[in-house]
């Protein structure tokens, strides 16, 4: 059973970079079972997909965020990171980690979820 959980600071000042990362137990994110993505929730609004990082390694991004997104791994670790520039309060959401079959669009696992709220 993969286990995925976010981590990262809360509150991030306008204009700043916010980074989470999410650590994944129960599978290896270097195979080529899964990809793992970033999906977002901001408040009254439905979930909004931002991207994913392929087992190999390779981003891909939703065009409406890829000039501020970056998402990295680090496999010695199982960990796969976002980082998002410049943000505004319109980026105050709660951020998820998340995991599909590499031949599926659907996300089968998820990790709680962290609020981050982007506030001077």
């Amino acid at each position: 059973q993969v286990q995925l959980q976010e981590s990262g600071p809360g509150l991030v000042k306008p204009s700043q970079t916010l980074s989470l990362t999410c650590t994944v137990s129960g599978g290896s994110i270097a195979t080529n079972h899964y990809a793992w993505g970033w999906i977002r929730q901001s408040p009254g609004k439905g979930l909004e997909w931002m991207g994913v990082i392929a087992y190999d390694g390779v981003p891909y991004y939703s065009p409406s965020l890829t000039s501020r997104t970056s998402i990295s791994r680090d496999t010695s670790k199982n960990q796969f990171s976002l980082h998002l520039s410049s943000v505004t309060p319109e980026d105050t959401a709660v951020y998820y980690c998340a995991a599909r079959g590499t031949s599926t669009a659907t996300y089968d696992y998820w990790g709680q979820g962290t609020q981050v709220t982007v506030s001077s």
